[in-house]
């Protein structure tokens, strides 16, 4: 058995990972034992069985998939399968953001049964779409739902469903490409000798549930974790085009991917397609074996990526002045919207909103047939989809997670929503409990907690600038992929001084921050009491300097507890932060990324 650091024993320990078994279970996961067997999710030999036979009759097909960064890979995911066993006789279909809004749609449903669909099958949505299954049923459409979002109390009469929330399976919070990933791996577990397909085939398509998984904040325990890992280890030798296309393009090296690529680099990308245009944008790109369109494609949302950066930063100044102006004590629930507002944004918006002032948020606006929808975002202290249960009379519908969902408002009930939402938030009794964080079912700490880590609780362990170093980068490294659930190590330094303070950005824009902290270390004697005799020489050689980088993106004032300006140098602060390897410019450069200075 592998013998580990007692500095990464130290990690795992603050994390409940106690003892060699434990140990070896967590940093090493096996494909084989950390998957559970896919027909321990209910419907899963239905599924199975019915495509299968679908195939076998050449029916037509539509895999109606979300438009985010969770159904999209998805739907690559049955794309790529149908692929790989040669049937051509399908659709992908991804609903428009802005007019169509999530879900199943009854508009949809009826132009399926005029092109004669057989079978539809749903890719991270229908959990709620009991109308509209129903309505599929009647024009003779059978409707396999695979989903992962909490179920009502009525399910839709649907020809089968693979949700883990509804059954026994051990994994309850895969997403819903990881859903996708069990169906393909269920379906050439049973049929792949049909194909001529081996064993193991299904892996290739890890990119894609790993793309995924690291996207949709899912909690990255269990098979989550290993879905992950795998994933990112898939992802690092992917052969697709638009994939490599979009990483040369934002200079990552894609033989060191990381997580942190993808949620700040190719996820708001591959996002951007129903946010600003079409999502099946973001579905060619990923799909695609043409290098040329691949060029295209990456060119294409990299251009409306960039607007839609401007869209949400003018939003946010439009939010901010609208506080400040009405100087508003802000309720329990913050609910804000704009007629005008670009709806495929607000969930930004609404996170922005949420990370500022610690509360759930709900933003709204209409869409183009004046139908008020938006997205919600809790700050930890509610589940937004228990809190729109608690008042459905206000919403023509709503769904989503403990931590996000959207809606869509009946006009006459949007100017009472806050006072109705805020009622219902002080009866629950959670103003008491604002400490409190909703139960992630399995996540050991919420994301949302680190992210906002400002007290001294929030740290992993105490260390000195000496400890930053690559060996114990490396340490900290066999424990990702980092995220909800296993979030990256937060490390307190006591008492450094900040030596030099310099702010960058692109253009000139100043927008990002970067200081050298510095401390003294004790190095070869063991009593320093008395240095009366000792000449200038041993007493540097006694105490040693250490510099180290650290770095804050987008930052302000309000930043961090402790405000920093130019004349904060000399001063000596407590630092939290967590290690960081930069890459740029194919440079390794270990430093750190500040979380908080006070």
């Amino acid at each position: 058995m592998q013998i580990y650091s007692d500095f990464l024993k130290n990690l795992l320990e603050k994390r409940g990972i106690i003892g060699s078994e434990q140990i070896e279970f967590f940093l090493n996961p096996n494909y084989e034992r950390d998957l559970h067997d896919p027909f321990l999710m209910r419907d899963m030999e239905k599924v199975c069985k019915r495509i299968f036979q679908a195939i076998n009759q050449d029916e037509k097909i539509i895999i109606y998939a979300d438009y985010d960064c969770d159904g999209i890979p998805g739907a690559v995911i049955l794309s790529d399968l149908f692929k790989k066993i040669n049937y051509q006789n399908y659709e992908v279909y991804i609903p428009q953001r802005n007019s169509e809004g999530y879900g199943l749609n009854i508009e949809a449903i009826k132009k399926f049964a005029e092109k004669k669909i057989q079978l539809l099958i749903t890719i991270d949505l229908g959990i709620t779409a009991v109308k509209e299954t129903a309505l599929a049923n009647e024009l003779g459409i059978d409707v396999i739902i695979t989903d992962h979002h909490l179920p009502p109390e009525i399910l839709p009469n649907a020809f089968a469903i693979l949700n883990p929330k509804i059954d026994n399976y051990p994994e309850k919070m895969l997403c819903g490409a990881g859903v996708m990933f069990k169906f393909t791996q269920g379906f050439l577990k049973k049929y792949g000798e049909n194909f001529k397909i081996k064993n193991g085939a299904e892996k290739w398509f890890l990119d894609m549930s790993g793309i995924a998984t690291l996207s949709d904040m899912v909690p990255l325990l269990g098979e989550n974790r290993a879905l992950a890992y795998f994933g990112l280890k898939v992802l690092r030798k992917s052969p697709r085009p638009g994939l490599q296309k979009l990483l040369t393009k934002t200079n990552i090296n894609q033989k060191f991917l990381t997580e942190d690529d993808l949620g700040f680099t190719i996820t708001p990308r591959l996002n951007a397609a129903s946010r600003m245009d079409n999502p099946q944008r973001a579905f060619e790109l990923l799909s695609t074996t043409n290098e040329i369109e691949a060029d295209q494609l990456v060119e294409h949302l990299t251009k409306i990526n960039d607007e839609r950066k401007k869209i949400v930063i003018n939003i946010m100044r439009e939010v901010n002045k609208k506080f400040e102006d009405e100087n508003r004590i802000l309720k329990e629930v913050i609910v804000i919207g704009n007629p005008n507002w670009k709806l495929g944004v607000l969930g930004l918006v609404a996170g922005k909103i949420c990370e500022k002032y610690k509360k759930p948020v709900f933003v709204w606006s209409k869409d183009e047939n004046s139908c008020i929808k938006g997205s919600c975002r809790s700050d930890g202290s509610i589940s937004v989809v228990k809190l729109m249960n608690e008042v459905q009379e206000c919403f023509m519908g709503y769904g989503g997670h403990e931590a996000s969902g959207g809606f869509t408002v009946h006009n006459e009930q949007i100017h009472s929503l806050e006072e109705n939402l805020c009622k219902k938030f002080l009866e629950l009794g959670l103003v008491a409990k604002q400490k409190s964080r909703f139960d992630l079912e399995g996540a050991q700490r919420s994301n949302l907690d680190f992210c906002l880590a400002t007290k001294l609780d929030h740290y992993d362990l105490k260390i000195n600038l000496n400890t930053v170093n690559m060996q114990n980068y490396s340490e900290i490294e066999k424990m990702g992929p980092f995220g909800l659930g296993n979030p990256k190590p937060i490390f307190l330094f006591e008492k450094i001084k900040i030596e030099k303070i310099k702010k960058f950005g692109k253009n000139n824009s100043q927008e990002h921050l970067e200081i050298i902290f510095s401390e003294f270390s004790e190095s070869k004697f063991s009593d320093k009491s008395d240095f009366s005799s000792t000449n200038k020489s041993d007493l540097q050689k006694a105490y040693l300097q250490k510099t180290v980088k650290a770095i804050s993106f987008f930052y302000n004032p309000e930043s961090f507890q402790k405000e920093i300006t130019n004349e904060s140098e000399g001063n000596s602060v407590n630092l939290l932060a967590n290690f960081d390897l930069s890459l740029f410019g194919g440079k390794k450069e270990l430093r750190l990324k500040i979380i908080d200075i006070f």
